[in-house]
């Protein structure tokens, strides 16, 4: 873990314009730097960098926060990750915290792993560059593939010479250990307890780790399999730094792309991945010699929410693409499936058409994942009446595995017509198997809002879009009003507010900041934000403002704030959503803070009123199961919360207000 004292000093030295720089052309405009946002295409700039706060804000798409956040979400690094970059760019040594014996024996264990991988992937590049036997055989054979120079050398293919003892005894002579070439799979142990080989005679495919290592390697025979009896491919087992079922081949060539598409595509071999990079479409992966695993869509899940599957069209692929689909549904994404024709694959396909054709190609028959498996299934079953009632319970069982509840609405209106089914019926099916899989502890139910990691040190920093906003809301209806007052508190927490002597809020000389009035009207009734995250950016924006810190300082201070949470909605709410707006205001008005004295109080006012209608919904809720004796009373407290409404609602200048109960 790295020191806290490290962390500070690599948020203070770190310039957020210097680091967003490094990215993204920015131009100055006024105080703040403009650009054209690098998280979604447009053509006039809406991306804001803020040096005196230290926030970058894209009012196009919503994306927020720090040089920290900004590295993350870029450069798809976990929060630790990404200030390591950070202080390698600015020369911070970055020492971790003091490790017991077995840390330190763990970290060089796993380092002596990586080490043993990075000599065997230079040796494999060697011996295709600079060998008779690479250049003849190897190489050609990649050329025979379509494969470029460019790509060869991206993704740092290489060959395995015939030799079964070659790679062994130049590792060994170099002071390799045996025990680690064994041990990540590149060498094999006779009886006798003598090593050779496990990769010879094979063109080589490195697997690289996200942040770019090289993990392991696949190895892909040249004899025909048909008369020799030998494997197509020899993979690396897995060890410490290679766990299949996390891994995805072409993940680091290709994480970019995937963000910037927002689409991740999924083919089945490592040819498949690298005649679509070449031709163009570089948001590919493909698993690594096993099936798609959960762990492998989580992964996917890091970089986008939308993927679609293209595996061969033969029975195997149809039935691998089902069972994709599904993982990919249950995990939160949309899935969608397509297939090539006329017996094609994604890399014989890609070397025959032109990139245009290969795009529309796929844009005009790629289908809903839960559609083509409706459409297999259906079709497989035919006129059977037990076939389709237990493929429509299977399908049903599909949409229950997905999360969110409003896609499972959508798909039951699409399906229950298709099947001739009665829509409750099916949700019916779709309850039972939810509840029985939440009863049984199987994990498939999932929570309905984002993963939230409690600490920064045990996982990646969430990302919401702004659209997710309302995810990390638990009371709805206060909601708006709350993000409201903190948002006036984020963007002019010191000002100072001025009232006319005349005015009910006037204090005299001393006049209370922006801050300070929202606190002490909300103290005043000892009322707390029932919104957590907004509770608790509420309270981290006043323990620094009681220090005397200034407004920047302090925004800047909790945009750096570990939990991710509070570093979001600080970026998304410290910043005026609409500059339009706010330049009207600014000419029609004489100061930002006349419309802070006008609009503030208001704010105050609506929460009030918000606050009431939520008691008017709990009184109402409780009448319906009360005693008539607790009825009466029940009506009592909804005529003075009724009351009172209407009275706030006047004070707020409503034309139409609420009437009083029974009126």
């Amino acid at each position: 873990m790295i020191p806290q004292e490290t962390v500070g000093l690599i948020l203070d030295t770190a310039r957020i314009e210097e680091v967003v720089g490094d990215f993204v052309q920015l131009k100055r405009r006024g105080s703040s730097f403009v650009a054209c946002c690098p998280f979604h295409n447009e053509k006039t700039p809406s991306f804001y960098v803020t040096p005196s706060r230290g926030i970058y804000k894209c009012f196009g798409c919503g994306k927020a926060g720090s040089a920290v956040n900004f590295v993350m979400e870029y450069e798809h690094m976990s929060y630790v990750e990404a200030l390591k970059w950070i202080a390698k760019k600015y020369n911070i040594e970055v020492k971790e915290k003091e490790e017991s014996p077995e840390d330190i024996a763990a970290r060089q264990h796993s380092e002596s792993l990586h080490l043993v991988s990075d000599f065997a992937y230079k040796f494999f590049q060697e011996q295709l560059e600079n060998t008779e036997e690479g250049r003849t055989i190897g190489y050609q054979y990649f050329r025979s593939r379509g494969l470029l120079d460019e790509t060869i050398k991206e993704y740092g293919l290489g060959w395995a010479p015939k030799s079964k003892d070659k790679f062994t005894e130049l590792a060994l002579k170099e002071g390799y250990k045996k025990e680690y070439l064994v041990e990540t799979g590149l060498c094999a142990e006779w009886e006798d307890g003598s090593v050779h080989d496990r990769f010879y005679d094979r063109v080589i495919f490195p697997i690289h780790s996200r942040s770019g290592r090289v993990v392991a390697f696949g190895g892909r025979t040249l004899l025909s399999t048909k008369t020799e009896k030998i494997a197509k491919y020899v993979n690396s087992k897995e060890s410490e730094i290679y766990v299949k079922s996390k891994t995805l081949y072409g993940l680091y060539q290709g994480r970019k792309a995937i963000g910037d598409a927002d689409k991740c595509y999924l083919v089945e071999g490592y040819l498949d991945v690298l005649s679509m990079h070449q031709l163009g479409i570089k948001n590919v992966v493909a698993s690594c010699g096993t099936s798609l695993t959960e762990e492998q869509v989580q992964v996917i899940k890091r970089f986008t929410g939308n993927v679609t599957v293209m595996y061969d069209g033969d029975s195997a692929g149809l039935h691998a693409a089902v069972r994709a689909v599904g993982l990919i549904l249950k995990a939160g994404l949309n899935a969608r499936v397509v297939f090539l024709p006329d017996g094609d694959d994604p890399d014989s396909y890609s070397r025959k058409h032109s990139l245009g054709e290969v795009r529309s190609f796929i844009d005009t028959n790629e289908k809903d994942g839960v559609i083509f498996k409706t459409d297999l299934l259906m079709g497989q079953a035919g006129d059977d009446p037990l076939r389709r009632a237990g493929t429509i319970n299977e399908i049903a069982d599909t949409i229950a595995d997905i999360p969110d509840a409003v896609k499972r609405q959508v798909y039951v209106d699409t399906l229950s017509g298709r099947f001739k089914v009665d829509a409750d019926i099916l949700f019916a099916r779709i309850h039972k198997t939810r509840t029985q899989q939440a009863l049984e502890g199987r994990g498939r139910v999932q929570h309905q809002g984002p993963d939230v990691p409690p600490e920064v040190k045990t996982a990646e920093v969430y990302k919401p879009a702004p659209t997710e906003l309302s995810m990390l809301e638990n009371n709805p209806v206060l909601a708006p009003s709350e993000r409201e007052l903190l948002g006036f508190i984020l963007t002019d927490g010191t000002t100072h507010l001025e009232f006319e002597a005349d005015s009910e809020f006037y204090g005299g000389e001393d006049s209370q900041s922006v801050a300070e009035f929202i606190d002490s009207a909300l103290a005043a009734d000892g009322i707390s934000f029932a919104n957590t995250v907004y509770s608790q950016t509420y309270d981290e924006y006043f323990k620094l403002y009681d220090t005397g810190e200034s407004q920047d300082a302090i925004i800047r201070s909790l945009v750096n704030n570990p939990d991710p949470r509070i570093s979001y909605v600080t970026a998304l709410l410290s910043e005026e959503k609409y500059r339009l707006t706010v330049d009207m205001f600014a000419r029609s008005l004489t100061s930002r803070g006349s419309w802070l004295v006008q609009f503030v109080p208001k704010a105050i006012l609506a929460y009030h009123e918000k606050r009431l209608q939520q008691m008017q919904q709990e009184l109402m809720a409780r009448l319906k199961g009360a005693t008539p004796e607790e009825q009466v009373s029940i009506m009592n407290q909804m005529n003075r919360v009724s009351e009172a409404r209407r009275k706030v609602n006047i004070r707020l200048g409503r034309e139409k207000t609420k009437k009083r109960y029974g009126e």
